[in-house]
């Protein structure tokens, strides 16, 4: 009996009874898979079928001849070239990592300890108010949150101003200093996202064996070894997710909060690659300028998420 299982183990499996079983599994999980589908066909239809407008990048595109129609750019690395020589290149590359830096560093962390500190909360109509009053900033619009800095920050009519004047001291220029623009954008930007993006954090932490805690309890261990030892190991493969995700996203400096927020005195250090696509490639109608560095950009993103996904499992995360 023992020889016959053996040999049953050592047959290899033919790839016609790999594929019965393949749609066997299908079919029987195949509530499932509808369930699946309706997101799948949205990811392909505005995720996978535009790709095919990447070769707006490497064409002299016409908004008269169209995509199909339009001629082939010579050389086909034209407005790669363009976009690279530009005298601005330098400063809005330095600036674009800039600022996408500093929103990671600063913006990372305070979602986690937001969550942890909520976790913690013993105090159910406080933790309630936290997380409505954390979460609320998220639904404002840029636009919104522009007027609520020149309410605090104007140097004609800002509440920070006013106290500044009647402490003896002189007006400052926030929204308009090259000093202080990054400063700003980047405190804004975390007082705006803090609570929302604490939310996957507190499911991952519910998530968590209780028993655990339970057990480090018995153990003499106090609220910070737990949170040390189970709660941040807990959700570690999360923090690793999202880590990745936003290295991904490292060029994606803001195009929103910038173009709103920035003005031409800011713009050395202000002007990111988004902007500069805006003003250049798309209010002059340079539809191939702005495809290529869009494309340029995603390349760039592709491979910092690899990089960082490699460099993961050492630690043993990663996405794939």
């Amino acid at each position: 009996m023992d020889l016959q299982k053996e040999k049953e183990i050592k047959t290899p499996v033919s790839y016609s009874s790999k594929i019965r079983r393949k749609w066997r599994d299908i079919w029987k999980y195949k509530a499932m898979y509808l369930m699946l589908l309706p997101g799948l066909i949205w990811f392909i239809i505005y995720k996978y079928v535009p790709l095919y407008g990447v070769i707006v990048a490497f064409k002299n595109y016409s908004l008269v001849d169209g995509m199909i129609a339009s001629p082939w750019a010579h050389p086909w690395y034209k407005y790669f070239q363009t976009f690279f020589n530009s005298p601005y290149f330098t400063e809005l590359l330095s600036n674009t990592f800039l600022i996408s830096f500093y929103r990671l560093i600063f913006g990372f962390a305070p979602p986690i300890i937001l969550a942890l500190l909520l976790n913690e909360c013993r105090i159910s109509w406080m933790k309630r108010w936290v997380q409505t009053l954390s979460y609320i900033p998220h639904f404002f619009s840029w636009v919104i949150v522009y007027g609520i800095l020149v309410a605090f920050l104007s140097q004609s009519t800002g509440l920070i101003n006013h106290w500044i004047v009647e402490s003896g001291g002189n007006t400052i220029s926030f929204l308009t200093s090259t000093h202080w623009f990054r400063s700003i954008l980047v405190s804004s930007d975390v007082w705006k996202e803090i609570g929302w993006g604490s939310i996957i954090y507190l499911a991952a932490i519910t998530g968590i064996n209780p028993s655990l805690y339970e057990a480090a309890k018995i153990d003499g261990a106090n609220r910070m070894r737990m949170i040390w030892h189970i709660t941040l190991p807990g959700i570690r493969n999360i923090i690793i997710l999202l880590f990745i995700l936003r290295i991904g996203h490292i060029l994606d400096a803001g195009f929103e909060e910038v173009y709103i927020l920035y003005n031409i005195q800011v713009y050395p250090v202000a002007d990111i690659i988004d902007t500069w696509v805006y003003r250049t490639g798309l209010q002059q109608l340079n539809f191939s300028l702005a495809t290529a560095v869009g494309l340029f950009k995603s390349v760039i993103g592709l491979i910092l998420v690899l990089g960082v996904n490699r460099l993961a499992k050492r630690w043993g995360g990663g996405i794939w």
